[in-house]
Parts: structure tokens; sequence; C-alpha cells
């Protein structure tokens, strides 16, 4: 998909500034000299192509009163996407990817509790025979503010 200046202006505001108004895309194309119907058509072609993965907020689970943690797991080869499937299943894990090295699929999961993170992992187990899931749970979050500049 080529992406031409317009669109870069469109990811490069967005990624960390999408306002909290009654018409967001409106205020995205006042503040990019275009029109609300613009920017509309060109963000849908863009998550179309892949280029936008979601739109969405983040939020600190810790303040919350959520539990997060890192998993990191030992899954043969050839399970690598029944096992994805399985994890990708629970609502609470944000990110799943693979890895070259003896822990080779890491996920992070969010729950209300770390009993629920446990038990969830434990179904995970259940349902897919891997037994070597190790539980990493934060004890001190350094949160970044990630950004990348399309330019």
């Amino acid at each position: 998909m080529i992406i031409d200046d317009k669109d870069k202006q469109i990811i490069n505001h967005i990624q960390s500034d999408f306002p909290i108004c009654k018409r967001p895309y409106a205020a995205i194309g006042e503040a990019l000299s275009m029109d609300e119907k613009e920017v509309i058509t060109r963000v849908a072609k863009l998550k179309e192509g892949g280029i936008i993965r979601r739109i969405g907020g983040n939020f600190s689970p810790e303040k919350l009163g959520f539990s997060s943690t890192l998993c990191g797991a030992r899954v043969p080869e050839d399970q690598i996407d029944a096992f994805a499937e399985v994890v990708n299943s629970f609502k609470g894990v944000t990110h799943n990817y693979v890895r070259e090295d003896e822990f080779n699929v890491w996920f992070t999961f969010i729950e209300a509790s770390v009993e629920e993170i446990e038990k969830n992992l434990a179904e995970i187990t259940k349902q897919t025979g891997i037994t070597s899931i190790y539980n990493f749970p934060a004890t001190r979050v350094f949160k970044i503010r990630a950004e990348f500049t399309v330019k």
C-alpha cells in the first residue's frame, strides 16, 4: 500500500493525540487542514490496508486495579499456530508473538487479579498440553511513550 503525505500526517497526529470529543475526525481535520470526510476516508483506507491496526485507548492496568504479566512458553514449532489460537482466545491477552529462542512464544496478560491470570494460564495448559508456560508478573512498571514518526 502506498501512503501519501496526508496519510503520513494523519498517522503521525493520531498515534498519541487522538482527540476525545464529539467529532474527533473533524478535530483531526482542522488540525491538519483537511475536512472531516477526508480524514474518515483516509483512516478507513489505512485500516483496510493494515497500516493502522486499531484505534483505541491505552490505560495503566495497575492504576485501575488490574494485574499484568508477561508469559514465556516453550512450544514445539509444529504447535505454535494452535497454541497461539488458544492464547488469543482469552480476552486479557494484549500481545502474542514468536521469538527465535528456547522460550519461543511470548504474550502479555491483563486481568482483574493474579489469581485470574493463573487460572487462565492453567486453562491454556489444559487446552494445549503445553506445560512450559512461565509467568513473569510485573513488579515495577516503566511506561514509555512509543511514537514512530512516519516520514
